[in-house]
């Protein structure tokens, strides 16, 4: 049993992960900007768990949201065992004509603040020669559909950096490139996901579960699924200029 935080933890694959941890007893920390909701789901599980949850609201985008969740991070006295830096967003624009604005702000969000935070993580994790850090990225680091692909490519390659640096300290890290889910990020993001059909959507539990088990394996990169590993075998050996033209921007689906 350790002490989980958790970003994003407010919906979909984060909420997913925090009650999969929670049955196996483990203490949760619960990150994301929607307090009213993270309060929700920590009296949920501390009734059906029985786990101690912290609730942490901040904004991953803000410097001084990262902060505040950093300087937990680097708590001695209540250690966090694992890492979870879950919390995305998608853009919903074109590069060009969208807003520069919303752009640095997902940067912050997929790039900065899991660079923060994983640097708060892995100062005490080291220390104590144990711990975990996992990594949510996407099959669509090996797409072309702009700054989000390249956001999550930028995770998988920092995870693989990082799992060289941290052998014979104890400590793991593990990317997860999940395919299609049915979360809010589609309607969020305003992608059309009525465009893909229904199998090639994976079960939230089934992912949290094989990021969990892969982790626990020391697996650097966990693609979820026959289906997506399959398709990343494809997109690591077809032509760049193919990928470009079936998995670019202009495929997206955007609405």
């Amino acid at each position: 049993m350790g002490n989980a935080l958790i970003t994003g933890a407010s919906s979909g694959l984060g909420t997913e992960f925090a009650w999969i941890l929670a049955a196996e007893g483990n203490d949760l920390v619960l990150v994301a900007r929607n307090e009213a909701r993270l309060q929700e789901l920590a009296e949920e599980l501390r009734q059906k768990a029985n786990v101690a949850v912290e609730v942490l609201p901040a904004d991953l985008s803000r410097a001084d949201g990262v902060e505040r969740v950093a300087k937990r991070l680097k708590s001695q006295s209540m250690p966090i065992t694992l890492l979870v830096n879950n919390a995305g967003m998608g853009l919903g624009q074109e590069f060009i004509a969208g807003s520069i604005a919303k752009e640095l702000g997902a940067a912050n969000v997929m790039i900065n603040a899991v660079m923060l935070l994983t640097h708060a993580a892995l100062g005490t994790m080291t220390a104590r020669g144990r711990g975990t850090v996992i990594n949510i990225s996407s099959i669509t680091a090996l797409t072309a559909q702009g700054t989000y692909s390249a956001a999550k490519a930028w995770m998988k390659t920092f995870t693989e950096g990082l799992a060289c640096d941290l052998e014979g300290t104890g400590v793991n890290v593990t990317a997860v490139l999940p395919g299609l889910m049915h979360t809010n990020f589609h309607q969020n993001a305003q992608v059309d996901a009525g465009q893909w059909a229904e199998w090639m959507f994976l079960n939230v539990h089934d992912v949290a579960n094989a990021a969990i088990e892969g982790a626990r394996r020391k697996k650097v990169i966990v693609v979820p699924s026959l289906l997506y590993k399959a398709a990343y075998c494809a997109l690591k050996i077809a032509p760049r200029a193919l990928v470009r033209k079936v998995a670019g921007p202009k495929m997206s689906g955007r609405l």
